[in-house]
C-alpha cells in the first residue's frame, strides 16, 4: 500500500487530494496546523499542530511518524497576499518567502530519513512562479515565493536523484478555493484529479521539471 503525506490538507486543494488518494485505497497521513471537520471525517490519520515556518514542528511530525515509509510526500501549504508596486508590503513578502518557499525546504528535510529509493515529492508551486510566462506583472509576494520554490525543486531534484527520489513541481491552475476567493476557472477535485495523475507518471528521468496538472510542461 502507498503511503502519501499530505502537508497542508485541511481544506481546498489538499482536502480533494487526500479524499481521493483514499478512495483508491492508499494509506494518506494528513498534516496540517488545525484540522478541520470536512479532514476528519475522512477518517484518515491526522497530524495536527504543524508549522511549516517552524523547524522544530517540522521535526517534531518526522519523530511522530516513528519508522513509515513516505513513498509520495506532498507539500500543499501555502499562502497568496496581494502586494503591488504602489503598495509594496514587506512584510508580507518576506512570510510568504517563509511560508510558500522555506517552507517547502524545511519540511522536505525534516522529513528526508522517511524518502527511499523510489518515494516521490510533489511541491505545490503556481504558473505565476514562471518568470517567461509573467506578463500581468504584480503579486511581488506570491510571485518571487514560488519562482523561488521552483529553484529550491529543481535543487532537490538534483540533490536527490542518488538517492532514488523523484520531484515535481506542480501548478494545479486557478482553483476557486478559500485561498483564491473562490475566484478560480476550476474547481478543487478536477485540480486533485490532474496533480495525483503527473505524480503517478513521475520518473527520475523527468524529476526536477514544472507541470500544469492538464499535463502541459510549463516554462520556467
Amino acid at each position: 500500500m502507498t503511503t502519501t503525506l499530505i502537508i497542508g490538507a485541511n481544506r481546498g486543494i489538499g482536502l480533494e487530494l487526500a479524499r481521493q488518494l483514499q478512495a483508491r485505497g492508499e494509506r494518506v497521513i494528513a498534516a496540517c496546523r488545525k484540522p478541520t471537520p470536512e479532514l476528519e471525517a475522512l477518517g484518515i490519520q491526522v497530524e495536527t499542530g504543524v508549522e511549516v515556518t517552524d523547524s522544530d514542528s517540522l521535526d517534531a511530525l518526522a519523530a511522530r511518524l516513528g519508522d513509515v515509509r513516505i513513498d509520495v510526500l506532498i507539500h500543499n501549504a501555502g499562502i497568496l497576499a496581494p502586494v503591488s508596486l504602489d503598495d509594496l508590503d514587506f512584510d508580507s513578502i518576506r512570510e510568504q518567502f517563509e511560508v510558500n518557499a522555506m517552507g517547502p525546504l524545511r519540511a522536505v528535510s525534516a522529513l528526508r530519513g522517511h524518502l527511499g529509493e523510489g518515494s516521490k515529492i510533489a511541491l505545490v508551486t503556481s504558473r505565476m512562479g514562471s518568470i517567461t510566462d509573467n506578463d500581468s506583472g504584480g503579486s511581488y509576494g506570491y510571485r518571487m515565493s514560488k519562482t523561488a520554490l521552483n529553484m529550491a525543486g529543481s535543487s532537490l531534484a538534483i540533490d536527490l536523484r542518488g538517492e532514488g527520489v523523484a520531484v515535481i513541481l506542480l501548478h494545479p491552475g486557478w482553483v476557486r478555493t478559500d485561498m483564491t476567493q473562490n475566484t478560480g476557472l476550476i474547481d478543487a477535485d478536477e485540480a486533485a484529479r490532474g496533480m495525483i495523475a503527473r505524480i503517478d507518471a513521475l520518473t527520475l528521468e523527468d524529476s526536477g521539471s514544472f507541470w500544469h496538472q492538464k499535463g502541459e510542461r510549463l516554462p520556467w
